[in-house]
């Protein structure tokens, strides 16, 4: 309880930062002064100590060993995700998560292999901050937390019942989760290496891009893929408010008839064309003219802005990698 009431009343501490909202962009970040200094602390802090300690678990570790790690730690994740599906409704993802949890307990060897996935039954990661999202809670500001990372007030909220939910908090000793928070932090952290030296390489602003990727992430799970209306999107309109005259044509108040107009067709002609083969420029470059070399020269706009991938993207804001508590009192998600 203690572990709980501590980090509910870091969320409430959160929430009390409303009167430190300063001016900004983006209407979802009214504290991005006060987010931005703890995301500087975050990246710190995973320069200095987590990021080396995955790039050496990568590096050293047999890649089964690895694939097994993360394996194991997703079982035991999928216990929580099937309580989240259930309480949101969705009784055949829950059940298919708890025969995931199964199968790869019993047949996996306590989870160190995927059974699961091979026999066709879908993984899915569902948290308390989907399920309060689900039931129609506002997600509320955009806050970056300290060590937890990125998050909104109603997730932050949510963290002490996931915290609850999770086995490793179950763990008798506290050796044995100080243990098992830091093998499943390291492991998180090593499997994100990649999409995060693509965010370092890329000329953006990361402390944006990772928000935005966030919050994007965060409504798509919510909504299940579905976009979120909006009040300008012609598509969620009725009959009668994206077709004022038909709905003029077809009302019986003869104030609101509407002659038809005659409409005259214009005949049009044809006119053939000729397809005419041009060879890209690049073709020309790889085979330049005998006597004639030409060196590829790289503009400066290529050299200064490197593309993120979107998976990229997803799999930062699903792992937050750099941004993860290491206490032992610590589950994480």
């Amino acid at each position: 309880m203690n572990v709980l009431s501590k980090y509910l009343s870091a969320a409430l501490l959160a929430a009390s930062l409303t009167g430190c909202a300063t001016t900004n962009k983006n209407p979802a970040d009214p504290f991005e002064g006060f987010n931005r200094a703890v995301f500087n602390f975050n990246d710190g802090v995973d320069r200095v100590a987590l990021k080396p300690a995955a790039t050496a678990y990568r590096e050293i570790l047999p890649t089964f060993v690895q694939t097994g790690v993360g394996n194991f730690f997703g079982n035991l994740a999928d216990v929580w995700t099937s309580v989240n599906n259930l309480l949101q409704g969705n009784i055949e993802s829950g059940l298919n998560d708890m025969m995931r949890v199964v199968v790869n307990t019993t047949l996996g060897f306590g989870g160190l292999l995927d059974i699961g996935s091979e026999a066709g039954l879908q993984k899915h990661k569902e948290d308390f901050g989907q399920t309060l999202g689900v039931w129609g809670v506002k997600s509320g500001p955009y806050v970056v937390l300290p060590l937890l990372g990125p998050s909104t007030l109603r997730d932050a909220v949510a963290m002490p019942v996931d915290f609850a939910g999770d086995p490793v908090s179950y763990v008798n000793t506290s050796a044995g989760r100080t243990a098992a928070s830091i093998v499943r932090v390291v492991d998180l952290r090593a499997s994100s290496l990649e999409a995060s030296n693509l965010v370092e390489d890329a000329a953006i602003d990361r402390y944006e891009f990772i928000r935005d990727a966030y919050l994007q992430r965060r409504e798509s799970k919510i909504n299940r893929g579905e976009p979120t209306p909006r009040k300008d999107d012609k598509s969620s309109l009725t009959a009668d408010e994206s077709n004022p005259v038909s709905a003029a044509v077809e009302s019986e108040s003869p104030a609101a008839a509407v002659k038809p107009v005659e409409t005259t067709q214009i005949e049009t002609t044809q006119i053939e064309t000729t397809q005419v083969e041009i060879t890209p420029l690049t073709t020309l470059i790889e085979s330049p003219v005998e006597g004639s070399p030409v060196t590829p020269v790289e503009t400066a706009s290529e050299k200064s802005m490197t593309s993120v991938p979107d998976n990229a993207a997803n799999e930062l804001a699903e792992s937050a990698p750099v941004h993860i508590a290491m206490s032992s009192d610590v589950a994480v998600k």
